[in-house]
């Protein structure tokens, strides 16, 4: 890279403080969304009147099963298998049986949340070690020579072949369009690449548990979400790929985000997740929030000709949300040369087919079951039911199952 004195404006980078600044933001977040979807039904000391709030519990319950009994019906009327895991024999039925941390975690049903996300983080941790372990079995950097032709690939296969036609613009001329004349929206875009991926994707979450219709609305989003990285975990460990910045300069790229201090994919296998560029995780992320505004605004409802009893302005802005919030992070990712368009292409499909297969995880809920045994736990009721009853002023609380 050039010298400072003779570096071209590339607006202005990162800004160092985001290594304070983004974990205090999630945490914060997530602090606040353990409040905001706190269970405002349930005590963690029990009150005087903890029979009956055993009664409302239990009559939750009783309404859940009968609601998992309707749902369960096949067209031909033949009953499907139920996930009602208020009937697993790991979970405990009655509230005077339940230890104290059961009642924080039923007071803070967000936790269970928390604790799913800290599993996906475990995951990414185990898929850079994967890839540090093919760093140290190879010489001359083969790894990082196979993804930087990886990444040339990409470039050749959008530019130079018949797919040609859905690329009008190539990736560097987009990123030129910024430098040249736009520098202000750069530097947005510089401190955005973090901001819009981890504290974004947590607050949406946050929002989604408090918001969703139901806690089943909640979960498929969620499970998309998780299985969407896991197929982007297991694509960039055994097919790592080079993003644009990190190309020779002959391309043309800048690194516009780091900068001066620009992380170098020469230094060794501890930095394997610098090859992480193909599928686009934040876009991943990106077109499943669009895709939830899109469905919470309720066009979908209306081309079928429901009634959603949305307000016509309320429709309006989730309907730009859902179609804006992706097209922004795309535009992010690209001009920061993080990514290629194809990186956004494939999360597109991977997010496709994990909607497809969301329900996968359902073989895990044995093993999580297990688990709450072996640490005496019960796993809380959800509260996002309860948060849609008491914003429609229904005094009758209504829970969906964990899934």
């Amino acid at each position: 890279m050039a010298a400072n004195s003779t570096m071209p404006d590339l607006g202005k980078p990162q800004s160092q403080a985001r290594a304070w600044f983004e974990p205090l933001l999630v945490v914060t977040i997530m602090v606040v969304s353990l409040i905001i979807n706190r269970d405002r039904n349930f005590h963690i000391i029990p009150s005087p009147d903890s029979s009956s709030e055993s009664l409302i519990k239990s009559g939750a319950y009783e309404e859940t099963a009968s609601r998992s009994s309707s749902r369960s019906t096949s067209p031909d009327g033949r009953p499907k298998p139920s996930m009602d895991l208020s009937q697993s024999p790991f979970v405990s039925q009655s509230d005077s049986d339940m230890n104290f941390l059961s009642r924080i975690l039923q007071r803070f049903p967000f936790l269970v949340e928390m604790f799913y996300w800290a599993l996906n983080f475990l995951a990414y941790a185990m898929t850079k070690s994967i890839g540090a372990a093919l760093y140290s079995r190879n010489e001359n950097n083969e790894i990082t020579e196979l993804a930087q032709q990886h990444g040339i690939d990409i470039l050749t296969i959008e530019h130079n072949t018949m797919f040609k036609i859905f690329f009008p613009i190539s990736e560097v001329e987009f990123q030129q369009f910024f430098l040249n004349g736009h520098l202000q929206i750069m530097t947005l875009y510089n401190q955005f690449y973090s901001l819009v991926h981890i504290p974004g994707t947590v607050a949406f979450l946050s929002w989604w548990y408090y918001m969703a219709p139901s806690h089943d609305h909640f979960a498929l989003a969620r499970r998309t979400m998780t299985l969407g990285n896991f197929s982007a975990f297991m694509i960039f460990s055994f097919w790592p790929c080079m993003p644009p910045r990190l190309l020779p300069e002959s391309f043309g790229f800048r690194d516009t985000v780091r900068q001066d201090h620009a992380e170098s994919v020469w230094v060794g296998g501890a930095n394997v997740n610098q090859l992480a560029a193909m599928p686009s995780l934040h876009f991943t992320y990106a077109f499943i929030i669009g895709c939830t505004f899109l469905w919470h605004s309720g066009v979908l409802s209306m081309f079928r000709g429901r009634r959603t009893g949305k307000s016509p302005i309320f429709t309006f802005i989730w309907i730009v949300a859902g179609i804006l919030y992706p097209i922004l992070v795309l535009s992010i990712i690209v001009a920061t040369a993080n990514h290629y368009y194809m990186d956004a292409v494939v999360a597109t499909f991977s997010v496709g087919l994990s909607f497809l297969l969301n329900k996968i995880w359902f073989v895990l809920l044995p093993a999580e079951a297990l688990l709450l045994r072996i640490l005496r736990l019960r796993k809380p009721i959800p509260s996002t039911a309860q948060n849609s009853r008491r914003r429609q002023d229904k005094p009758i609380v209504v829970v969906e199952d964990w899934a």
